[in-house]
């Protein structure tokens, strides 16, 4: 399995209820929901992620456990295939 790092761009693999960033509205975060990790806790066992639109602007920061998430690739060398 690929190991998750600090910056890695990961998917949610489930619907996760949260908090508006900043604010005490309801939203929920669907299955797919790309966000970026910028915080690394208990050695991998869970992560800061950071969920943006496309200005840039956060709607969500929540920590997720690691196998709530699926790191994300764009570039074929990344999954060293042999």
């Amino acid at each position: 399995m690929t190991q998750i790092k600090l910056h890695d761009t990961v998917a949610l693999v489930e619907d996760t209820k949260t908090h508006r960033f900043m604010t005490s509205i309801e939203i929920i975060l669907r299955r797919g929901q790309v966000g970026t990790v910028v915080e690394e806790y208990k050695d991998g066992e869970a992560f800061e992620v950071e969920f943006s639109d496309d200005r840039g602007q956060t709607y969500a920061l929540l920590t997720v456990k690691s196998e709530k998430l699926i790191p994300l690739f764009y570039d074929l060398a990344e999954l060293n295939v042999r």
